[in-house]
């Protein structure tokens, strides 16, 4: 009862962008499975998603839109609050990589991963957090970084997506600050080398080259991360606001 009370998310509704496969989608089953509704976002129909809360006994629906488009996201956050009635947590996680040297890669590379992952999360979070304003929610955003944030991740070159995730972390610090006042919290998540759908078409040389260099000796599962969201999504952290929280296996400890 105690921990129901402490982590519960009964009566929450939460987004979660980029849930149609991979760390978005098992997030979003360990929201609803701790009570929450999920409106999904995603660029097609995420059903997949939705039928597996749906059969977790969970409530879900999908609402097509792409992060990067702010008449999008304006549509589809109108849409959850015709649906649920209100928006409790976001969990901003859609994104993409590109593996290049920033000799080879092309400035229109650059722009789309920049674009999505941290312009679209901004334009996410600004919709909601507007909404959460306007009717008083003292909400949870959390915003997907990760640990290329911090380090610089060796063999591959992806300046575009380190870039990116840095600015991410910046991003929720500066949002934490300007919306304390009117309780919403703000944090980020950066996870390690996650295996993950998008992790099957790395290289495989890459990941033999990843191997040694993990403490762990393996990479994480998209579960690992799911007692992170929760703790931050919850009453749990209502005193957390503008932390990034690591979860790589000890990777950036050394």
């Amino acid at each position: 009862m105690y921990l129901n009370e402490l982590f519960g998310l009964k009566g929450k509704v939460a987004i979660v962008t980029g849930a149609g496969r991979g760390i978005g989608q098992v997030v979003a089953r360990g929201l609803a499975r701790a009570g929450a509704e999920v409106a999904v976002f995603e660029l097609s129909e995420a059903a997949e998603t939705v039928k597996l809360i749906t059969e977790d006994g969970g409530k879900a629906y999908s609402i097509i839109a792409d992060v990067t488009d702010e008449k999008q996201v304006d549509a589809a956050i109108s849409e959850v609050l015709k649906r649920s009635g209100t928006i409790d947590i976001v969990f901003n996680n859609a994104g993409i990589c590109i593996h290049k040297s920033t000799i080879d890669a092309t400035v229109d590379e650059w722009r789309r991963v920049v674009d999505i992952n941290l312009t679209g999360e901004y334009i996410v979070a600004r919709a909601a957090g507007r909404v959460m304003i306007e009717k008083n929610i003292q909400g949870s955003i959390i915003n997907m970084a990760s640990m290329s944030g911090t380090i610089v991740n060796i063999p591959q070159w992806q300046a575009s997506y380190n870039a990116s995730k840095a600015g991410v972390m910046h991003l929720t610090k500066s949002l934490a600050i300007e919306w304390a006042d009117y309780g919403i919290r703000v944090n980020s998540l950066s996870p390690g080398y996650i295996a993950t759908p998008m992790s099957v078409d790395t290289p495989k040389e890459l990941k033999d080259a990843w191997m040694p260099l993990m403490p762990m000796h393996r990479m994480g599962r998209p579960e690992e991360l799911v007692g992170a969201v929760l703790y931050l999504a919850s009453g749990a952290s209502t005193y957390t606001s503008g932390h990034d929280l690591i979860v790589d296996g000890a990777y950036t400890c050394q």
